[in-house]
C-alpha cells in the first residue's frame, strides 16, 4: 500500500519553513511521504529538511516586490503555478495539503481548494497572514501557533504553538548558566539574514556596557551580507569577541549557551527562545503586519522572560541599560530563563501532526 501523501506548501522565509521543516520531520516518521511545495526563494531555506522530502518549485509572485510590470504579472504567475500544481496532484493526490503562508503557498492550496482535497493553514503569528488570511474560510482546519490569535468572525483556530525542528527539541530546557564572573555569551538573531536595525544598535550598546561586565561578554551576531563588515569591525575595534556571520546553521546550540537573547520577535524565533528557554531582549520588526511581531512577543513578556522594546524607542543606551539589568542579576537572569521554558511548545510539531492525520481520516469518508 503506497504510503499516504502531506504537500505542505510554504513562503520563502524562516518564519514560515522552520515550523514547515518540523511537521515534515514528524510526519516521515510517521511514515507518510512528503512533499514541499515552495517557489525559487524558499528552495534556499531547505538545507535542513530531510532529504527524503520532494522539493517542488512553484511558479508564484508578491505584490510587495518590483516594478509595475512585475506587479501586473503577479496574477498569471500564481495562476500558472495553481494550474501546474493542480495537475500535479491530479497525478498524485495528497491525503492532505498544510499552507504555513507566504505567496508561495497560493498555488498548493487553490489546487486543494480546487479539486476538493482535505487542507488546513498554519499561522504562526498573532495576526493571520495575507495569503492566510485568504484562505481562512477555504480550507477545513485552521493552526494557530501564537495564542490569542486574531480570526476572521465566525472562524475558529486551534491553538498548537509553533512547530519547532529537531535540532532545537535536541536542546529544549537545556540547563541554564546564570551569568557571572566567567565567559557570557549574547546571541543576536534578526530573522533569516539579520536586521539592520540590530546591526546599527546592539554593537554600539554592548561597547556601553561597564567594563568588568564587558570584559566577560561574547557575542554571536547575525548580521545581513551589506552588513556584516561594519559591524564585525565595529567590534573588533572595541576588542569585543564576536562571530558575526549572515546566516547561523547551529542557532540552537548557540542559543542553548547563551546567557542572552537580543532577538526580533518573529513567530519562529519566539518559538525557539522559549522551548529552550532564555532570557531574551525582543525588538519586534515596526512595519509587520498588523504590528503582528509585538502580538507574537507578548505572551514571553507578560510570563516575564522577557524584555520588550518598540523599535521606535531603541537606542543604545535603552538597550545597554536592559543588557546590564539582566546580566548583573544572576536570580533575575535565571527566572526569566524559567519563564521563558513555561511558555515553550515542545509538542507543537506533534500535535499538528495529530490534527494532519485526522483530517487525513475525515477525507477518507
Amino acid at each position: 500500500m503506497t504510503a499516504p501523501l502531506l504537500v505542505i506548501a510554504a513562503g520563502g522565509t524562516g518564519g514560515h519553513m522552520f515550523p514547515a521543516q518540523a511537521l515534515a520531520e514528524v510526519m516521515l516518521r510517521k511514515g507518510w511521504r512528503v512533499k514541499l511545495s515552495t517557489d525559487a526563494r524558499g528552495a534556499r531555506y531547505t538545507g535542513g529538511f530531510p532529504h527524503t522530502v520532494e522539493i517542488e518549485q512553484v511558479s508564484s509572485a508578491t505584490f510587495a516586490r518590483g516594478g509595475l510590470l512585475a506587479k501586473a504579472l503577479v496574477p498569471f504567475r500564481i495562476l500558472g503555478g495553481a494550474v501546474g500544481m493542480t495537475l500535479r496532484m491530479m497525478r498524485d493526490r495528497p491525503a492532505v495539503v498544510v499552507g504555513f503562508g507566504g505567496y508561495p503557498s497560493i498555488p498548493a492550496l487553490g489546487a486543494a481548494v480546487l479539486l476538493r482535497l482535505p487542507r488546513m493553514i498554519h499561522e504562526q503569528n498573532g495576526v493571520l497572514g495575507r495569503v492566510n488570511k485568504i484562505f481562512a474560510k477555504r480550507v477545513d482546519q485552521i493552526a494557530c501557533g501564537t495564542w490569542p490569535t486574531t480570526l476572521p468572525e465566525g472562524i475558529e483556530g486551534h491553538h498548537v504553538g509553533n512547530p519547532v525542528r529537531a535540532a532545537v527539541l535536541e536542546r529544549a530546557g537545556a540547563g541554564y548558566i546564570a551569568p557571572g564572573d566567567y565567559p557570557m555569551s549574547i546571541l543576536v538573531i534578526g530573522g533569516s539574514q539579520g536586521a539592520r536595525i540590530l546591526s546599527d544598535v546592539v554593537p554600539a550598546a554592548i561597547a556601553a556596557l561597564p567594563e568588568d561586565l564587558l570584559a566577560n561578554i561574547r557575542v554571536a551576531h547575525q548580521a545581513r551580507d551589506e552588513d556584516g563588515d561594519r559591524v564585525a569591525r565595529f567590534y573588533a575595534e572595541h576588542d569585543i569577541a564576536a562571530d558575526v556571520q549572515p546566516f547561523f546553521h547551529d542557532v540552537p546550540r548557540r542559543m542553548s549557551e547563551a546567557q542572552l537573547v537580543i532577538s526580533r520577535a518573529g513567530a519562529s524565533s519566539v518559538a525557539d527562545i522559549s522551548v529552550i528557554g532564555r532570557p531574551s531582549v525582543l525588538i519586534p520588526y515596526a512595519a509587520a503586519t498588523a504590528d503582528h511581531q509585538t502580538a507574537n512577543a507578548r505572551g514571553l513578556v507578560d510570563a516575564g522572560g522577557a524584555i520588550l522594546i518598540p523599535e521606535n524607542r531603541l537606542d543604545v543606551a535603552a538597550l545597554a541599560e536592559q543588557i546590564t539589568a539582566v546580566l548583573t542579576n544572576p536570580r533575575g537572569a535565571s527566572m526569566m530563563a524559567q519563564a521563558a521554558l513555561s511558555r515553550g511548545k515542545p509538542d507543537a510539531a506533534q500535535d499538528l501532526s495529530e490534527m494532519v492525520e485526522t483530517l487525513a481520516e475525515k477525507g477518507k469518508t
